[in-house]
C-alpha cells in the first residue's frame, strides 16, 4: 500500500542527495521505489512565485516540500464528498432511490454502520453545492440532487413560514378549538387527519389524502372532485379499521368535506374543521402532502395515474422509516399499536 514520504524521509533525501548518492541507491536504503523518489524531486526543485522559494532556486529544501505536501493532501481530504465512499453510496441511494430526507438518512447510517457518522446539515450543504449532480446508478445525468428532496427547492429556505388570516368555516362544521387538547400531545392513536391533493385544474380526479397523527399511516384513494365520493371512499377505509382506530378527522374548509356528517355518523367519529387559511393546524397531512409532491408534482395531472399505482404509492409511504417514530415505519408503528387480529 501507498505512503506518502514523511518529513523524516525527506530530510534523509535532502543530505543524501547532497552527498550525490544515486536515486537509486536512495530508494534501496529508504526502502522506496525510485519514481516515487524521482517524482517528489521533480516537483519540488527549483521553485517560483514566492520568495521563499527563489531563495532556494534549485534546491530541494525539506521543511517546503513537506508543507506543499500538506496542503495538497488538506485539499484533498476538503474536497472529498460526504467522508468516504461507503457514506457517500449510502446517501445518493437512500436519497434518490427511496426519497428518504436527509434527517432520516443521517440516522439510518448510524443505525447499519455505527462506526460512521453524519449530519442532516452535511447532506443538505452536498445537495445544494452546485458543482454535486446526481450520476450513474443512483439517477439520470445531470439531474439535481435537490429535485430527490420532499418540496424539491432549487435554494434552500428558512424555516419559517409565511402568517396567514384566519376567517370564514364551512356550514355545520366544529372548530378546532373544541377539539380536545390531549390529540396534540399525539398519545392516543385513532385521530386522523384528512386533505386533497390537486393535479392540474382541469383534472376530473383527486387524491384523497388521511393521515393518522401518532403513527403517520396513510390512507391513499384517487376520488373524483366531489364530496360524495370523498365520504364513500373515507368512509369505506376507515371501516377496515377496529374501532379504536378511528376516533375523530380534522380536516380544512374544502368544499370536499360537506359531506363530513355523513362520515362522522357512519364511522361514530368526531370531525373537526381547521381555522381558514391555516392549514398548518392539520399539519400531519401537510407534510404527507409535501411528500407526495416528491412523486406527483405540482401540476402533473391526476387523471393519467391508476388505484395500481397509488396503492403503490401508499405502500411507499408507509413503510419508509420516521424520526419522529425512532425510524420505525408507519406500518410497523400501526401494527404495535393495533395488533392485526
Amino acid at each position: 500500500m501507498y505512503k506518502h514520504l514523511s518529513l523524516q524521509e525527506r530530510e534523509i533525501l535532502a543530505v543524501w542527495q547532497g552527498q550525490e548518492v544515486s536515486q537509486r541507491e536512495i530508494a534501496r536504503r529508504l526502502g522506496r521505489n525510485q519514481s516515487s523518489l524521482s517524482r517528489e524531486l521533480r516537483r519540488n526543485i527549483g521553485g517560483s512565485g514566492s520568495r521563499t522559494h527563489e531563495m532556494f532556486a534549485g534546491e530541494y529544501v525539506p521543511c517546503i516540500a513537506q508543507r506543499k505536501a500538506d496542503r495538497k493532501s488538506h485539499k484533498q481530504r476538503s474536497k472529498a464528498p460526504l467522508k468516504n465512499t461507503k457514506v457517500l453510496s449510502f446517501v445518493l441511494k437512500h436519497l434518490t432511490e427511496d426519497g428518504w430526507s436527509p434527517q432520516t438518512i443521517a440516522a439510518m447510517l448510524k443505525i447499519k454502520y455505527p462506526d460512521e457518522s453524519i449530519t442532516k446539515e452535511t447532506i443538505y450543504r452536498y445537495i445544494y453545492t452546485k458543482k454535486f449532480k446526481a450520476r450513474g446508478i443512483f439517477a439520470q445525468p445531470q439531474k439535481p440532487l435537490s429535485s430527490f428532496l420532499i418540496l424539491s427547492r432549487k435554494k434552500r429556505m428558512k424555516l419559517n413560514g409565511r402568517r396567514v388570516q384566519r376567517y370564514g368555516k364551512i356550514p355545520g362544521s366544529i372548530s378546532i378549538e373544541r377539539r380536545p387538547r390531549y390529540i396534540e400531545r399525539r398519545k392516543q392513536v385513532g385521530h386522523w387527519e384528512t386533505d386533497n391533493v390537486i393535479g392540474k385544474v382541469t383534472d376530473k380526479t383527486a387524491l384523497s389524502v388521511t393521515v393518522e397523527r401518532v403513527t403517520r399511516y396513510t390512507i391513499l384513494s384517487l376520488t373524483d372532485r366531489s364530496a360524495k365520493q370523498k365520504a364513500e371512499y373515507l368512509t369505506q377505509r376507515l371501516l377496515e379499521l377496529p374501532n379504536h382506530a378511528r376516533r375523530t378527522i380534522t380536516t380544512d374548509n374544502g368544499k370536499e368535506n360537506y359531506y363530513h356528517q355523513k362520515i362522522s355518523d357512519e364511522l361514530a367519529v368526531k370531525f373537526f374543521f381547521c381555522h381558514t387559511y391555516a392549514s398548518w393546524e392539520k399539519g400531519t397531512v401537510e407534510n404527507m402532502n409535501g411528500w407526495i409532491r416528491r412523486y406527483i408534482p405540482k401540476g402533473k395531472s391526476l387523471d393519467t395515474l391508476t388505484t395500481e399505482q397509488i396503492k403503490a404509492l401508499e405502500e411507499k409511504l408507509n413503510n419508509t422509516p420516521r424520526k419522529c417514530l425512532n425510524y420505525l415505519t408507519p406500518s410497523q408503528q400501526m401494527n404495535i399499536l393495533i395488533p392485526a387480529n
